[in-house]
């Protein structure tokens, strides 16, 4: 099954990145495909290089760069959303790349299902 995955919350302040994180790398290794994991609203939080978790708490953002890189799951920012939370190509962590809606709508067309974590 091919899913795309949306992230509509931040990395510190709810679950939905942590779970979607767990869900790709579930969904990964029963041999499931990742069309896309798209970050919006908040979401766009996940892609902040410059952000700091204290030293004794998990660095989703670091994880979420890793399993772009390593398993090659497309993570994109929507452009839009990470302007407005000042999230710009300068600050953008490792593994991820900006884009817009168009990339979204496209990937919910070439999965089977679309998985929503976060309002």
């Amino acid at each position: 099954m091919k899913f795309t995955v949306i992230v509509n919350e931040g990395p510190f302040i709810h679950q939905a990145a942590d779970s979607a994180y767990h869900f790709v790398n579930a969904a990964l290794a029963k041999g499931h495909e990742i069309e896309r994991v798209f970050f919006y609203y908040d979401g766009v939080k996940n892609a902040n290089k410059v952000s700091e978790p204290q030293s004794d708490d998990r660095d989703i953002v670091k994880l979420w760069g890793k399993l772009g890189s390593e398993k090659g799951v497309d993570l994109v920012v929507c452009v839009a959303a990470a302007l407005r939370r000042g999230v710009k190509q300068e600050n953008l962590a490792e593994g991820f790349r900006i884009s817009g809606l168009g990339q979204l709508m496209q990937a919910c067309m070439d999965s089977d299902r679309t998985i929503v974590f976060g309002d």
